[in-house]
């Protein structure tokens, strides 16, 4: 039996991993390997990496410097899970069961995407996610947001900081209210209302505009995507009976990381919805420190 499991393999999933293999306890991260940083093919907000690094090799190296340590890895999906007496049963999609004195909920959020042709090569290379994290990639160029509905009118209000070349491209989205469309054409921002039949790609490959269903043509420089109703997977939490905000969220305690149920603790974005590579790792190492204390605790208690 471990002394901690980690579901999910991501950045936070990954640095809590590194933290409590540095402390020799025994440590497995399940990972499904489908979430939002095996998409990402460039952060470039990172300390260290000027020139940006897909979330691919981060995940990677992650992984190998992990194992180093003696943290183990299942490459499944828990599918559910529960408590017995004071043990943590999960089941896996594969059909194993994995036993735990404490938990490290790390499963992050699912965006939206729909299954737009050459979409996802581009991403964090030339078309974006999180205006915080990439807003400045687009600084002074023609900007095409793929989105739906209020979702995109938002983010191309919000890229006005960098750039007044936006067009904002409805794909699936109901439709703006007058108010909002005269909104966005008070800023210069052209809306169009087409489903988009391909995203159109250069050498690299990079993003260099759209095919709408139509046959029109589009071109920009650099796209953003903003379609709403991201999944946050907190599934397994609702499950063990931990506290869930409205927009399905993880509250924790902002010094320790755990959640309403003792020795779960939450980390990354499904806990906050900076949506920072930084942050989840920041709050991978913070939780992995108080789940160390709690083992060393009962240590303690027992002798």
């Amino acid at each position: 039996m471990y002394e901690c499991i980690i579901i999910g393999g991501g950045i936070a999933g990954l640095q809590a991993a590194i933290q409590l293999g540095r402390y020799h306890h025994r440590v497995l991260v399940i990972d499904a390997n489908n979430g939002r940083s095996t998409l990402c093919r460039a952060y470039h907000n990172l300390l260290g990496w000027p020139d940006g690094v897909s979330g691919e090799t981060l995940r990677t190296l992650g992984r190998k410097q992990a194992e180093q340590l003696g943290v183990h890895f299942a490459d499944d999906e828990v599918i559910a899970a529960e408590k017995k007496d004071n043990v943590f049963v999960l089941f896996g999609k594969r059909g194993k069961t994995y036993e735990s004195e404490r938990l490290l909920l790390a499963t992050g959020v699912k965006d939206r995407i729909p299954p737009i042709p050459n979409l996802i090569p581009c991403l964090g290379t030339s078309i974006y996610v999180c205006p915080d994290c990439d807003g400045y990639e687009v600084t002074n160029k023609k900007v095409i947001i793929l989105g739906a509905g209020t979702a995109g009118a938002n983010m191309a209000m919000t890229l006005l900081y960098w750039t007044k070349d936006i067009i904002y491209i409805n794909h699936d989205g109901e439709e703006l209210s007058k108010s909002r469309q005269q909104k966005l054409s008070e800023q210069g921002i052209r809306y169009i209302r087409e489903p988009i039949e391909s995203v159109l790609i250069k050498e690299g490959p990079t993003f260099c505009g759209v095919r709408l269903q139509n046959g029109t043509e589009i071109f920009g420089e650099r796209g953003f995507i903003a379609f709403g109703h991201n999944k946050v997977n907190t599934e397994l939490a609702k499950q063990l009976g931990v506290e869930r905000l409205e927009n399905k969220h993880i509250p924790t305690n902002p010094r320790t990381k755990q959640t309403n149920v003792p020795n779960i603790w939450a980390a990354g974005d499904i806990g906050v919805h900076s949506e920072q590579v930084t942050i989840a790792m920041g709050e991978g190492t913070q939780a992995a420190i108080w789940i160390h204390k709690s083992i060393v605790n009962e240590q303690s208690d027992q002798n």
